[in-house]
């Protein structure tokens, strides 16, 4: 039986040269917000994928949420994003940048002015973030309690969601994911456990797809559906999140999303770096994948989740799946990609310098051709 998981696909407006995903990874190594020269290497090393999907990148100021993330909402920013892609390219790779949010998941001196982070409503996520000492020292510390936006300030949000689909494309990506995952803002009005709004943001699963559905029409409207890709994770317990009721929320999402001509849909099945399954939120991704499929959608179908090759090549041969995004694998193995082809080893992963830091556990990890 052929493998299918290395022969080429096209999604969108996407030819990608395989069907192996490098997932987002946040990694904390971009200081000031701007991504630099030790990313360039990073992301070029791991160009041999199908397609890269940057780490979360905050689309303003407001969405920033962890220390020496990078943005997309300044000048600089975009210069060292352009090192980024620039590098990539060279290797012959794809990326798209993933667009965030954070919403609640954020800590005040993060925040422009110190102020509070802000949700669909005043409700503290049960959830740490990532900041750095005086001295350089990296370390997890709780969200700080976050304050209701107002209806008049939501247009804005969306246009913070154009703006940084469009400096995402002046910086060379091959276009953007949208992340309405893992408990940040877009995630946070989708579920009940974070909105509890009773304007025409909350309640029904209408009011609380709103926002989603406003930010993928207008990105799409600016840099075109066949660039624009969306992650969604129906029940990751991810940042405190959680929703009453998570299948008929999100095969609504799922069928209003169809129209779009979206390049892909990105599905997080099970607990974002956890388990696939989850005993007390059960979630048919087959029936998810059909509400799309029979609204009209035709995306490529992207799973993330504790794949590993065997899953990988079962979910395409029988139809799950177009494409595969993989985690952690790529972190210690740059050239994860051909490790998969010719069954090797895998490097071990350096869990001490996961977060923060320079070149160690970042760029160091050895390849097939260094051996």
């Amino acid at each position: 039986m052929s493998e299918i998981l290395f022969t080429p696909f096209t999604a969108g407006d996407l030819q990608l040269a395989n069907r192996i995903v490098m997932a987002p990874l946040t990694r904390n190594r971009s200081p000031r917000a701007v991504p630099t020269a030790l990313n360039a290497e990073y992301y070029a090393q791991r160009a041999s994928a199908g397609l890269i999907i940057s780490e979360a990148t905050a689309i303003s100021h407001q969405g920033q949420g962890y220390a020496d993330v990078p943005g997309l909402y300044a000048p600089e920013q975009i210069e060292g994003w352009k090192q980024v892609t620039s590098a990539v390219h060279a290797r012959g790779g794809k990326i798209v940048c993933q667009l965030w949010h954070v919403g609640r998941i954020s800590h005040t001196s993060l925040q422009p002015g110190g102020q509070a982070p802000v949700a669909p409503s005043a409700i503290r996520a049960e959830a740490k973030t990532y900041l750095i000492d005086a001295d350089g020292k990296g370390h997890f510390a709780p969200t700080s309690e976050p304050r209701a936006l107002e209806i008049s300030e939501l247009p804005g949000i969306v246009d913070d969601y154009v703006r940084a689909a469009a400096a995402a494309i002046e910086a060379g990506f091959d276009g953007v994911e949208v992340h309405a995952a893992n408990g940040y803002l877009l995630d946070q009005f989708l579920k009940t456990g974070a909105n509890q709004r009773t304007d025409a943001y909350g309640g029904s699963i209408e009011n609380r797809a709103r926002l989603l559905l406003e930010v993928v029409k207008a990105v799409t409207d600016k840099i075109g559906a066949g660039k624009t890709g969306i992650r969604l994770s129906p029940v990751t317990p991810a940042n405190g999140i959680h929703d009453a009721d998570p299948q008929p929320l999100f095969h609504y999402v799922a069928q209003q999303l169809a129209p779009f001509g979206l390049a892909y849909i990105h599905i997080i099945e099970g607990a974002t770096g956890g388990p696939r399954t989850l005993d007390d939120r059960p979630f048919d991704y087959d029936a998810l994948r059909q509400a799309y499929t029979q609204a009209g959608g035709k995306a490529a179908w992207m799973v993330n989740n504790g794949y590993d090759k065997a899953l990988a090549e079962q979910a395409l041969q029988a139809g799950k799946a177009d494409l595969v995004a993989f985690g952690r694998l790529f972190i210690a193995n740059p050239d994860l990609v051909e490790r998969l082809r010719r069954n090797a080893a895998l490097n071990p992963l350096d869990t001490e310098h996961m977060y923060g830091g320079g070149a160690k556990g970042y760029t160091d990890y050895p390849t097939l051709a260094d051996s």
